[in-house]
């Protein structure tokens, strides 16, 4: 098991250490000079004062020592200054990073309730009606992009019923609850559609196995079987799939959070690339990175602990 772990976190800090270096990359190369913003524009900009921004912020230098000194400053947190705001980036990803996370966490708490739910219901009554309710709701759910529920939502609860406000993240718990319920709906119901037809799909599988077949014919209720036996030996990857869900839907909350306007992350990357803010754009996509990065990892390493079967294959490997 400790090696195990050795080789996640490994391959964890390999690939953070190339997922950064991408990014940096990446956002040199887009359109626009970093310099001529640092500047204050084009006007009378002379050759002049361009160098001297460049060799002030050390954008005369090769890529991979403007990448490493980039990196030595992540790692103390030193993310820099927004070129917009004139702030620290860290101290804007401070502020904006909690409205992100719970909008997150809500969303993740409706999928895997009713994602697992409607995939038990589904998987306990195969070819009924409630089989088919929960494939055909699902495949309708999957079909509609996460923006497109969001205006709909806004537009019958928000606007026409009045029950949900369509802005902003409310204060206070209860709030804070009442402003995200729309925004979380919208992004749970593509991963709702995922985590059901996984968990269906799973149970089906387990419930085919000869150990329930000797369980049933040895009179055990069939709600014990199910919950012992069937749900069990699911489990694996049904968690597997709530967690990659999970952490995809920090780069999901780009368009909710602009739809509903919530000023978390995913708003702040949007307006970083549309005003060619590079440190904000850079910090924050290294923050969606790390994040699914991390759940992933440790995703893989809860997986043996769920499945006993998997975990007596490695050990024997």
């Amino acid at each position: 098991m400790i090696v195990a772990i050795g080789r996640r976190l490994s391959g964890l800090l390999a690939t953070l250490l190339a997922a950064s270096f991408v990014i940096f990359a990446a956002v040199y190369a887009a359109p626009g000079d970093p310099a001529v913003f640092l500047a204050g524009g084009r006007d009378k900009l002379t050759p002049e004062r361009l160098a001297g921004v460049r060799a002030q912020y050390h954008l005369d230098e090769p890529l991979v020592s403007q990448y490493g000194r980039w990196l030595w400053d992540c790692l103390h947190l030193d993310l820099g200054r927004s070129f917009q705001y004139s702030d620290q980036v860290f101290d804007l990803l401070v502020s904006r990073f909690p409205t992100t996370l719970v909008l997150v966490g809500y969303a993740s708490v409706l999928f895997v309730v009713l994602g697992v739910g409607a995939g038990i219901l589904a998987a306990v009554r195969p070819g009924g009606w409630v089989d088919s309710a929960v494939v055909g709701g699902t495949t309708l759910a999957a079909s509609v992009p996460s923006f497109v529920a969001g205006i709909a939502l806004v537009a019958f609860f928000g606007v026409r019923l009045g029950w949900f406000p369509v802005t902003g993240s409310g204060e206070g718990f209860a709030g804070t609850l009442h402003h995200l319920t729309l925004p979380a709906v919208a992004m749970a119901l593509g991963s709702l559609a995922v985590i059901s037809r996984v968990t269906r799909q799973a149970m089906v599988e387990a419930g085919a196995a000869e150990h329930v077949t000797v369980a049933r014919s040895a009179g055990l209720p069939e709600r014990q079987i199910i919950r012992r036996h069937i749900l069990r030996n699911a489990l694996g990857p049904i968690v597997t799939m709530c967690g990659l869900v999970t952490a995809g839907m920090l780069a999901g909350t780009v368009a909710v959070e602009t739809v509903f306007g919530l000023s978390g992350i995913g708003s702040l990357l949007v307006g970083a690339i549309n005003t060619h803010d590079f440190p904000v754009a850079q910090a924050v996509l290294l923050v969606m990175v790390t994040c699914y990065i991390v759940v992933t990892t440790v995703v893989d390493l809860v997986h043996p602990l769920l499945d006993p079967r998997l975990k007596a294959t490695r050990s024997t490997a």
